[in-house]
C-alpha cells in the first residue's frame, strides 16, 4: 500500500497533463483518522461555495463524497488529504469547463508542537474568503520570516489589523472569552469547528498591532489553528511576546476533540 495516492475524478490519476495550467483552483485540506473526518459539512460547503464563485458551477456534494471515499480506501487509514478543485481549461481563458476533482493523499500531521514566532507582514490575500490556490507571497512570506528568525509570519491589512498567517487561523484569550480576528480572512475548518464547540465566551473584535502592545488588559495566550491542530501557541507576533498558556491550548483541543468523526 502506497504513502502517498493521487486520484482525479475518483480514478487515479496517470494523466495530469491538464493540471499544468490549471492555476485557477481552490482546495480544502483535512486530516483523515480511521478514515474519517470532522467538519465534513463545512469542507463540503467551502467547495461548493467556491466552485461557484470561481466557476458558476459546482460539482454535487454526493459525487465528491464518493471521490473522497475512493480516494481515502486507496490508503492507509490515517492521511493528510487535499481536494482540489479546477478547471481543465487552466487560468487565462474566459469561460470554465466541468469542474474535476484532485485528491492527494500523504502522511498524517498534527502540525508544529511550538511556540511558534511569528513576523508580521503587510499582505491581503486576493478573494480571502476562499481557500485558492496561487498564493506564491505565503509561501514568500514564510521563507523570509525564517530567514529573519521567525517561524512563520502573519498577516495585517491595509489599515493594520491583523487577519491570519500565512496557512493558519489565528485565535487569542483574554482570560475569560476566545478572541478572534475582525477582518476579511479565510474561515478556516478547525476554526469553525471549534467555534460551534467551544462553551466559553467568544468573541470578535478589530486585533491591531498597537492594540496588542498597549492594551491595560493584555492578552493572556495567542495560538494558530488550521487542519493540522486546533491549537499551537504562539509565543510572540512581530515585537509583542505572550505568556505561555497551555490551559488556553487544551481548550480549543478539547472542543475540537467534541467534533465527532464522519465517514465520508
Amino acid at each position: 500500500m502506497t504513502t502517498y495516492a493521487v486520484h482525479r475524478n475518483g480514478r487515479p490519476a496517470d494523466d495530469l497533463a491538464p493540471l499544468a495550467f490549471a492555476g485557477y483552483a481552490h482546495f480544502t485540506a483535512m486530516q483523515v483518522r480511521g478514515r474519517q473526518v470532522r467538519g465534513l459539512d463545512l469542507h463540503l460547503d467551502r467547495l461548493r461555495n467556491a466552485s461557484l464563485e470561481l466557476y458558476g458551477q459546482a460539482l454535487p456534494d454526493e459525487q465528491i463524497r464518493d471521490h473522497l471515499r475512493t480516494a481515502v480506501a486507496a490508503g492507509p487509514e490515517d492521511v493528510s488529504l487535499v481536494a482540489t478543485v479546477f478547471s481543465s481549461t487552466g487560468e487565462f481563458t474566459a469561460a470554465a469547463a466541468q469542474p474535476e476533482l484532485l485528491i492527494r493523499t500523504g502522511p498524517p500531521s498534527s502540525g508544529p508542537s511550538g511556540p511558534l514566532a511569528l513576523a508580521v507582514v503587510e499582505h491581503e490575500r486576493f478573494l480571502p474568503a476562499l481557500k485558492h490556490t496561487g498564493e506564491s507571497a505565503k509561501t514568500y512570506a514564510l521563507r523570509q520570516a525564517v530567514r529573519d528568525g521567525y517561524d512563520d509570519a502573519a498577516f495585517v491589512d491595509r489599515n493594520g489589523r491583523l487577519t491570519e498567517a500565512t496557512i493558519w487561523n489565528l485565535a487569542f484569550w483574554d482570560g475569560t472569552s476566545v478572541v478572534w480576528p475582525d477582518a476579511p480572512m479565510l474561515l478556516g475548518t478547525t476554526m469553525s469547528i471549534v467555534r460551534r464547540r467551544l462553551t466559553v465566551p467568544q468573541r470578535a473584535t478589530e486585533i491591531t498591532l498597537s492594540t496588542l502592545a498597549n492594551s491595560e488588559a493584555p492578552y493572556a495566550g495567542a495560538v494558530v489553528m488550521n487542519s493540522w491542530s486546533p491549537g499551537v501557541p504562539v509565543s510572540r507576533i512581530g515585537s509583542v511576546e505572550f505568556p505561555s498558556s497551555p490551559a488556553f491550548a487544551d481548550l480549543l483541543h478539547q472542543a475540537y476533540a467534541e467534533e465527532p468523526l464522519t465517514d465520508f
